[in-house]
């Protein structure tokens, strides 16, 4: 099974080497692009001096997550693709690799989502760990489906949420100790509050209050089961009956 990792990336140059390291080593992924998203501290130039078998592109302004993975799409060569943010830290290889390979051997499911297990406990309680988690394996033109609508930047993760609703797609989430940076750490307490209000108030927007409600009741029954025993390798997945 082909993968290709999609990386959209803004002024992440101190962070994106980390997330590399782990996504440009592990088992199934034969092409990673990142896309630069207007970029002004070098992270593109950083990507290509030290990660030459990635591949980067290159948008000349700043024009938001959605569209830099629109962009990006035309690039991806292979029919299953994983998102991946770039300000990711404490990422581990065997948690990433078991996802890719219980879609590979979970033929019927459409989606697993990387749910956020270490976030604090706030984002926990409204869901956000796992609705609202960028890092997920998907089917290509699953997302391809997704963007053919018109989406704000941090509307993506809603719409492919309601997208596999609404067509009854299957579903699961895998552990995932992996933690993003939070907006107040990149852009301080006042600029970092106002971006975060600002994107829950785009997602409640475009999916609409009741809808929002479904997906949170939705993305919380589980079931176990069964996986061939392997050192270090997750014992269970979670069902997300929708």
């Amino acid at each position: 099974m082909g993968v290709t990792c999609l990386i959209p990336c803004f002024n992440e140059r101190e962070r994106i080497d980390g997330v590399l390291h782990i996504v440009a080593g592990a088992a199934h992924i034969s092409q990673v692009i990142c896309v630069d998203d207007g970029s002004a501290d070098g992270t593109a130039d950083f990507i290509q001096q030290h990660w030459p078998a990635v591949e980067v592109v290159r948008l000349a302004q700043n024009v938001g997550k959605t569209a830099a993975i629109k962009f990006g799409l035309q690039f991806v060569r292979h029919e299953v693709l994983l998102m991946m943010d770039a300000d990711l830290q404490d990422l581990r290889k065997y948690e990433l690799e078991a996802a890719l390979q219980a879609y590979q051997i979970y033929t019927s499911v459409d989606m697993i989502i990387m749910r956020r297990i270490n976030s604090p406990w706030f984002v926990k309680w409204y869901r956000s760990d796992v609705l609202l988690s960028g890092e997920r394996i998907l089917k290509t033109e699953d997302l391809r489906q997704v963007l053919n609508q018109k989406l704000k930047c941090y509307q993506l993760e809603v719409a492919i949420n309601r997208y596999m609703l609404r067509h009854k797609k299957v579903v699961r989430w895998m552990p995932w100790s992996a933690m993003n940076t939070y907006k107040v750490d990149k852009l301080g307490v006042l600029d970092g509050s106002r971006k975060e209000f600002k994107m829950y108030v785009d997602i409640v927007n475009y999916v609409g209050f009741s809808h929002m409600l479904l997906q949170l009741t939705s993305f919380t029954r589980s079931m176990r089961v069964k996986q061939k025993s392997e050192a270090r390798r997750p014992r269970f997945l979670q069902q997300l009956k929708l």
